[in-house]
């Protein structure tokens, strides 16, 4: 069972650093003075969630897999309209 068990941690954790990357994306103040800031960190749980999508998508099983590929659909749509704005 540890590699079921390892499969789910490797989703969950992707499932995570999107979530992450969206309440981040969310909360961002395009004009206020922290917003450098703001960026820099979306990009590092942007690239981090990424990377965990990466980890997931080695041991995923197929229903998994297809949401792994919607998660990195969801991460791009982020970073396209952050770059939309700059």
């Amino acid at each position: 069972m540890p590699y079921h068990k390892n499969k789910q941690q490797a989703f969950q954790a992707a499932q995570q650093g999107v979530e992450e990357a969206r309440d981040l994306f969310t909360e961002i103040v395009r004009d206020s003075a922290s917003y450098g800031h703001q960026l820099k960190h979306l990009k590092n749980e942007v690239n981090e969630a990424y990377q965990q999508i990466e980890n997931a998508l080695e041991v995923a099983s197929e229903h998994q897999r297809i949401q792994l590929e919607q998660f990195r659909e969801d991460l791009q749509r982020m970073v396209e309209e952050v770059n939309n704005f700059m």
